[in-house]
């Protein structure tokens, strides 16, 4: 599986965007200038039309810099559920703002931790004028200060489906979360009879969440797997600085196995995340089975190489002045994103027909 020349020269590009720019002005080049927050969405739609494997590169990058940016929330869980909705007259309405980088969204779906379809007890009623009532609270809402289109799962009585629900509606209220991961925001969601225009088919909502979820897994991944790279990257580099008793401490044959075990999980974490990629791409029926393994294997790599990367660092590895802590904290905060790596084990062995062993 090897990508293509036009895929690495995205890479670079996002690379160097990202070396000379972050926050919101590092969002304002890549959604505006160079297109990327499009970069899934169908031409039809203001996109670039391209795929996972795009997508890949580029969470690949954002990964490494443990960059703060939507797009994991809203180019591809919102414009995901979006067009897995099928609903061509919101698509047409909210798709071309996503891709452009005007609009930011955002959707609200897990509830007391559970990412499942079958756990939500968010609810939505039939309200005047044709239109919804949605009450609920949703945790974990990947947040960003200025994100203005806002997608709620909730439940109806033809079973889970999606709603658009205004941000700024009064029954609306959006709280920051302080969390362990200070590089990727969340935000909780109180919805007290908000107004939502319902998306697609009413009952329809588990399948769209199901392929939302996958695509969710298989760009997470990738994100992991460039972080987790990148931290094996900066561990390197000190262990061939770091002197002790006269020597470099990565000429010690102890911390040369360790970093080789690293580098094994990486290399693993990589293969596994564009597998999931290429499965999006050119075979969707596999996709469900690519997106957990590649979530499980790259949550535990990353949370493995990152503990490394502190344990090899020594004191420094533990100080607010040191990136360690970050790659640290954003490797816990991944893994337990869209699931914990045993939650998509299960799924594993539920597809296989084999008995959980979690």
């Amino acid at each position: 599986m090897r990508l293509t020349e036009e895929q690495e020269e995205l890479r670079s590009a996002v690379r160097s965007a990202l070396t000379r720019h972050q926050g919101a002005d590092a969002w304002a080049l890549l959604s505006g200038r160079m297109g990327l927050a499009g970069l899934a969405v169908p031409e039809g739609y203001g996109g670039a039309g391209g795929g996972a494997r795009d997508v890949h590169v580029l969470m690949e990058e954002l990964g490494r810099s443990l960059s703060p940016l939507p797009y994991l929330g809203s180019a591809v869980l919102t414009a995901g559920a979006l067009l897995a909705s099928g609903d061509e007259e919101a698509c047409g309405r909210l798709l071309p703002g996503l891709a452009g980088g005007t609009s930011v969204g955002t959707l609200a779906w897990a509830e007391a931790g559970s990412w499942d379809p079958a756990a939500l007890r968010a609810e939505a009623v039939p309200g005047p004028d044709g239109g919804w009532l949605v009450d609920g609270v949703k945790e974990h809402v990947l947040d960003w200060p200025d994100a203005d289109v806002l997608l709620v799962a909730a439940r109806t009585a033809a079973g889970v489906s999606l709603f658009e629900v205004a941000a700024d509606d009064a029954g609306a209220h959006r709280t920051p979360l302080v969390t362990m991961d200070g590089t990727r925001a969340q935000a909780r969601w109180v919805l007290d009879r908000a107004e939502g225009r319902l998306l697609g088919v009413d009952g329809d909502g588990a399948r769209c969440l199901e392929r939302v979820r996958d695509l969710a897994c298989t760009a997470l991944a990738a994100e992991q797997a460039g972080a987790a790279g990148r931290a094996l990257e900066l561990t390197v580099a000190y262990a061939r600085e770091r002197v002790q008793f006269g020597r470099p401490i990565g000429s010690f044959q102890a911390v040369r196995h360790r970093l080789a075990d690293a580098y094994v999980r990486v290399e693993s974490a990589r293969s596994a995340a564009l597998g999931a990629a290429f499965a999006a791409d050119l075979d969707p029926t596999a996709l469900p089975r690519a997106a957990a393994v590649a979530k499980s294997v790259c949550s535990e790599a990353f949370s493995a190489v990152a503990g490394e990367m502190i344990q090899l660092h020594g004191g420094i590895g533990i100080t607010w002045e040191h990136d360690a802590h970050r790659y640290f904290k954003r490797a816990h905060g991944a893994g337990e994103l869209f699931g914990p790596p045993a939650r998509h084990r299960e799924r594993l062995a539920a597809g296989l027909g084999l008995p959980s062993a979690c």
